[in-house]
């Protein structure tokens, strides 16, 4: 009869163990690992619209401050903390057509690529192989120009 009670009572004290150990790791699962994988382990779904205000016309027109920031993207001159960002991004917007670009990113971004590609091809030309080796943007940007003197040209 003892041995029974012993039986009965350490397979009550395992399932008790087993029911504890398994809501131990459902809370930690729970509280810890899931909090932790979607704080950190997701993607954000845009870039920071902190830099949007940034003057784009004005750094075209202003010889010095273009040359500052080419050179940023160059690693030949020191970035300020836009330059940080943009050069930090500009890859991955490249790579995913600026799908993660608020409307005012991408506005400047075609800004920048018309004004560098038309304006200063041989700086273009160094970015490109940079950050573009496979020469999409410009193409994609030569097509955009063609079909908009097209559509003008049809008009008339």
């Amino acid at each position: 009869m003892k041995k029974k009670v012993y039986y009965f009572n350490s397979l009550i004290l395992h399932s008790i163990t087993f029911f504890f150990q398994k809501m131990f790791m459902l809370f930690i699962i729970s509280f810890i690992i899931v909090p932790v994988l979607k704080c950190c382990g997701t993607e954000t779904s845009t870039y920071t619209t902190q830099y949007d205000e940034v003057d784009i016309k004005e750094i075209m027109g202003n010889e010095r401050l273009l040359v500052a920031y080419i050179g940023c993207l160059l690693d030949k001159n020191p970035c300020t903390p836009e330059g940080k960002e943009l050069k930090r991004n500009i890859p991955d917007a490249l790579q995913s057509d600026c799908s993660k670009c608020s409307d005012k990113q991408r506005e400047n971004a075609d800004a920048w690529i018309e004004f560098m590609i038309d304006n200063r091809p041989e700086d273009w030309t160094k970015l490109e192989e940079r950050y573009n080796p496979d020469g999409s943007y410009r193409t994609k940007y030569l097509e955009g120009k063609h079909n908009a003197t097209s559509n003008v040209d049809e008009s008339k």
